[in-house]
């Protein structure tokens, strides 16, 4: 058997191999170039209206339907198997994010869950043949800048204005500056490692996909486009819900 590969690679010019290689690898790069272009699909008067936006409505309508359907005909007593259900995951999700946030940021879990949902149910939409919207960095971008601006608000509100600037100044006002400058940097944190999770995963099973189609790509599936999904969710928003945690934290 042995013999017989090494004849097979023996037999064919080395030259063939390199130019099919850089073929298969030229061809996958341009497919996740493609993947990565930010598609107009139509335009608001002079507004380009993109493909992740478009996706990004198709999530919230999912998210508003299924809530519409579980929270229908609430009752007090003798409730249903749907609302026992719905009462559950709300349960189950508040919890989760107020063990994260603590009880001092209890008035922010509803934000923080909805996020969860949101990039939650964004990574996992690929699975039905849609562009992820956390593949586009303006989502990224645009879900970092709305955590930074509660965190700093937050911390303003928990602290007022004066002890949250003095706190930037802490332990010694010569490391001010580089407290200062975590305000960009925490944004700039969260967006990339969203989007390059999101984006890494969506690389490795493209490659899977080219090496070893078709059975063994549906094993990593349920990884990748599962599993890390919903972990990628849940670690954006608890470094939101950390962030926030240090900041409303009173001396």
């Amino acid at each position: 058997m042995r013999d017989t590969v090494t004849e097979f690679l023996t037999s064919v010019p080395t030259g063939q191999m390199m130019e099919a290689a850089a073929e298969s690898s030229g061809g996958i790069a341009e497919f996740i170039q493609e993947e990565l272009e930010v598609n107009v699909v139509f335009h608001i008067g002079s507004i380009p209206v993109t493909e992740s936006v478009v996706v990004s409505w198709i999530v919230i309508a999912v998210i508003l339907l299924i809530s519409f359907v579980l929270t229908r005909n609430l009752k007090v007593h003798d409730i249903s198997k749907r609302q026992a259900f719905a009462e559950f995951v709300v349960t189950k999700l508040n919890g989760l994010v107020e063990g994260m946030i603590g009880e001092e940021g209890r008035k922010y879990v509803p934000y923080l869950v909805t996020v969860l949902l949101y990039v939650g149910f964004s990574n996992l939409i690929g699975v039905f043949g849609f562009k992820s919207p956390t593949k586009d960095l303006n989502v990224t971008a645009a879900l970092s800048i709305m955590s930074i601006l509660l965190i700093e608000g937050s911390s303003i509100k928990a602290r007022g204005l004066g002890k949250h600037l003095k706190a930037k100044c802490e332990p010694i006002a010569i490391v001010a500056p580089i407290n200062f400058l975590e305000i960009f940097i925490r944004p700039l944190s969260l967006c990339m490692r969203l989007f390059g999770n999101v984006l890494g995963a969506f690389v490795i099973m493209k490659l899977i996909e080219y090496i070893c189609h078709p059975v063994l790509p549906v094993v990593f599936s349920l990884y990748f486009d599962l599993f890390d999904g919903l972990i990628q969710a849940y670690v954006f928003v608890f470094l939101t819900s950390l962030f926030i945690k240090e900041g409303i934290e009173m001396e």
